[in-house]
């Protein structure tokens, strides 16, 4: 996934800036954003704070890490069990 070239707390801003009364149009421009990109930020980040996004950006982290360790040991117990049904 390409890594966008704004940072969460860049984005929070800008969704703050809009909030406050600047119209989505002039802010895309002055960012060099597309109107786009701007509705998916919103979707995805409005009402959150920056200390709010480093914490679902830490909770995300670990969720994929849990992911990643249940699939290696789900791998593991599979081998296992083929490995014992072949000896019986």
């Amino acid at each position: 996934m390409k890594k966008s070239r704004f940072t969460e707390e860049q984005i929070v801003r800008i969704l703050k800036e809009v909030e406050a009364g600047a119209k989505v149009v002039e802010t895309c421009r002055k960012h060099g954003i597309s109107e786009a990109t701007y509705y998916q930020w919103k979707a995805k980040y409005a009402g959150l704070e920056v200390s709010q996004l480093r914490h679902l950006k830490d909770v995300e982290g670990e969720l994929a890490r849990l992911k990643r360790m249940y699939a290696d040991l789900a791998l593991e117990h599979h081998a296992l069990k083929d490995v014992l049904s072949r000896k019986g």
